[in-house]
């Protein structure tokens, strides 16, 4: 019997080890995707850092960048940032007045995060689009951001269930086999997963760095494709890995 013993603790630490890790998400999030003529003209957008679905929030110190790209020109957004907060960590709001029509492309990017637990950085480039007053062109519009994802769909607009397509690039170029996270921003924390490995998605690109989901309900989902940085960062004395996210935020309706 004492040589079965440690056979009755295998099927728990195997359990215990293969647990999918949370993924972290940098988030951009509008108050509106949509500005109509009766609407708010005033988007107020929050950035964030976060485990969006488990409504877990992590420290997210003021953005090195954060603009807004319409009509083919770049606007810096960066000294309109106020201190916030989001799920009990610093975050940042700014409000933006949308005075005419176009599409608007908000991004972030975040100073590096160091996360112990991956003995890495993390930086996130993150974006999120906004249309305003019926205009419609300029949402697949590409920011040159490290590493980006380009919208293929429109990134509003779009029912529960519609299909949304994205092409993930790196220095430019599209990523094959791109691998991408797929989490729902869980805000009211009304949705429970049933088990950790339904809390992230994980879709992959194809040889082109194109990738397809279909959201099963409303709200916003972030979409993350991860990378290696071709560099590293100092932390106490030694060199350490850099996580690159390109990361985009895309809101589906319900059907009324």
């Amino acid at each position: 019997m004492l040589k079965n013993r440690p056979l009755l603790f295998l099927p728990a630490f195997f359990l215990i080890t293969v647990c999918p890790a949370f993924a972290h998400y940098g988030m951009v999030i509008p108050s509106d995707s949509m500005v109509t003529p009766q609407a708010n003209r005033t988007v107020i957008l929050t950035l964030s850092f976060s485990h969006p679905f488990e409504g877990v929030g992590m420290e997210l110190i003021k953005p090195k960048v954060f603009g807004v790209r319409t009509h083919g020109q770049d606007q810096d957004l960066r000294d309109r940032l106020q201190k916030t907060q989001v799920m009990g960590h610093t975050a940042w709001t700014a409000p933006f007045p949308v005075k005419r029509p176009g599409v608007y492309i908000f991004y972030m990017e975040p100073a590096p995060y160091w996360e112990s637990a991956e003995d890495a950085f993390i930086v996130h480039y993150t974006k999120t689009v906004v249309t305003a007053f019926g205009e419609d062109e300029g949402w697949d519009e590409e920011i040159g951001l490290k590493t980006e994802i380009v919208p293929l769909s429109k990134p509003y607009g779009l029912y529960a269930g519609n299909v949304f397509q994205g092409i993930v690039k790196l220095d430019g170029k599209p990523v094959p086999y791109a691998a991408i996270e797929v989490e729902y921003y869980n805000q009211t924390g009304e949705f429970t997963a049933p088990n950790a490995y339904m809390i992230t998605q994980t879709i992959k690109a194809d040889p082109n760095g194109v990738f397809t989901y279909a959201a099963p309900w409303a709200g916003w989902w972030g979409f993350a494709a991860l990378a290696h940085a071709d560099f590293k960062l100092p932390h106490n004395g030694e060199d350490k890995d850099v996580e690159l996210g390109a990361v985009i935020w895309v809101r589906f309706h319900d059907w009324q």
